[in-house]
């Protein structure tokens, strides 16, 4: 039997991308497998997703007193235990450090609401909008990026694709073209990851070259 390669997707909320994920390995569009949907908030609906799903949802929460680095040691060591060739950050809301990061060089995927350079960290999309209200953009975007490191929004870019702001928009119907988008545009970009040729797939923990 052919081996898939292996996801974890790690989501802090609603998790509409980890779903758009999800349906696509579903349906054989995205040819790999989700192994497990980790998330640091017990109530991400995300987890319901991934249990809707039939896939592991895993509740990782950072303990009174913990540091990053030491939630993140111990955030890698579970996420680890599932083997994956991609991490796929799909609405994760923490900044992640090397104790993370190290173990998983060149396999950690991050999906940003903002083109390439542009509105780092949270609520780009509402940032996006009052900068178009303000007559200063008309125009946001989408992009798909490597995390190396403890940058912010800053990795090689895999993917990107601008998103229209109208004259005419709510910020709900931006918003929702936004996602749209978003769901595309990842979903794509893992298309092409995991159709790499098996020899150029990072290699899971525990495999041997």
């Amino acid at each position: 039997m052919e081996s898939l390669p292996r996801l974890v997707i790690m989501a802090s909320g609603n998790g509409s991308n980890a779903q758009a994920v999800i349906d696509a390995c579903a349906d054989g569009r995205l040819r790999a497998t989700v192994a497990a949907v980790v998330s640091d908030r017990a109530d991400a609906y995300a987890l319901r997703r991934a249990d809707l799903a039939g896939i592991p949802g895993v509740h990782i929460g950072r303990r009174p007193g913990e540091s990053r680095a030491d939630y993140d040691a111990r955030l890698a060591d579970i996420v680890t235990g599932f083997d994956p060739h991609w991490v796929v950050l799909a609405g994760w809301m923490r900044l992640l450090t090397m104790n993370f990061l190290g173990w998983f060089p060149g396999m950690v995927v991050n999906l940003h609401p903002a083109r390439p350079g542009e509105l780092p960290g949270t609520h780009a999309i509402d940032r996006a909008f009052a900068e178009a209200r303000d007559g200063r953009r008309t125009e946001s975007g989408v992009m798909v990026h490597l995390v190396p490191d403890e940058g912010v929004d800053d990795g090689p870019v895999l993917a990107t694709e601008t998103v229209p702001i109208h004259a005419d928009d709510t910020l709900e119907a931006f918003e929702a073209r936004m996602h749209a988008t978003e769901h595309r545009l990842l979903v794509a970009t893992l298309q092409r990851l995991c159709a790499a040729p098996a020899s150029t797939l990072p290699l899971t923990h525990g495999a041997t070259a």
